[in-house]
């Protein structure tokens, strides 16, 4: 399994991050992608990369206030010394007051735009802007793809999403029953659509309300889609690892 969306950065992991790694280990995960949300932190997911670790780097809409004038000048120095496997996490989010729309969206076309010119994949964190997102990729013909993380809309923008390269990212939300439109959506989408990301800390499955989300929650969310699809959950793990080596670029272990 590879978790290609989990904040192991994050200091709510610094007491015991290793100990995650191996809880992770010993269910079947083998690889992580860690992304950057601020500039502020790039120097602690830089540090993390390493055989089983890959990372990504990105100016996140929920921090606004935190990225400089210069940031994404300042991005692209850091892409072109650490060559990370993606941009992100960048994206628009909507469920943020309407005051920062404007700033988000000027911010992700640059990004996009920066993602073009060093033909890398995208890590998009898309709230209430589904259908806005998707105009700007096809506006600016990108075509690197990436996935959607913690993908929650329709069937129809999951297509659209699709057509344009792009995976969407499935995690602890798809474990709860009262998630009906991404568990309908999980069960019928073409497979090779599928990839599976934790966002630990955050998001945990369903029977761990409260609980700090960790990649080793991961089966859980692989026994779940594969209910939804009428398969056995290995089949998910090879159809989603297969996925996100191709759509990311993620090389062979």
């Amino acid at each position: 399994m590879l978790d290609t969306h989990c904040h192991l950065d994050f200091p709510v992991f610094d007491p015991d991050r290793e100990t995650v790694l191996e809880r992770a280990r010993s269910v079947g995960v083998r690889g992580y992608l860690v992304p950057g949300v601020r500039l502020r932190d790039f120097d602690r997911v830089a540090a993390l990369r390493g055989p089983e670790i890959a990372i990504a780097f990105g100016l996140h809409p929920g921090f606004l206030a935190d990225h400089p004038a210069d940031g994404v000048v300042q991005l692209e120095r850091w892409i072109l010394e650490h060559q990370p496997m993606a941009v992100g996490e960048i994206g628009l989010d909507y469920l943020l007051p309407e005051e920062h729309h404007a700033a988000q969206w000027m911010l992700l076309e640059q990004q996009v735009r920066l993602a073009a010119r060093h033909a890398l994949p995208l890590l998009l964190h898309v709230r209430r802007a589904h259908d806005l997102v998707l105009s700007l990729l096809r506006r600016l013909s990108f075509a690197h793809g990436g996935i959607v993380h913690a993908f929650g809309g329709s069937l129809q923008q999951a297509e659209a999403y699709g057509r344009l390269g792009f995976c969407l990212g499935l995690g602890g939300v798809v474990t709860h029953d009262r998630a009906r439109r991404i568990r309908q959506v999980a069960a019928v989408m073409p497979e090779e659509w599928m990839v599976l990301e934790t966002d630990a800390p955050d998001l945990a499955p369903a029977g761990h309300a409260g609980e700090r989300n960790e990649p080793c929650f991961l089966p859980e969310v692989v026994r779940v889609l594969a209910e939804l699809r009428g398969v056995e959950p290995e089949q998910i793990v090879t159809i989603t690892t297969r996925n996100a080596r191709r759509v990311l670029n993620w090389p062979e272990e």
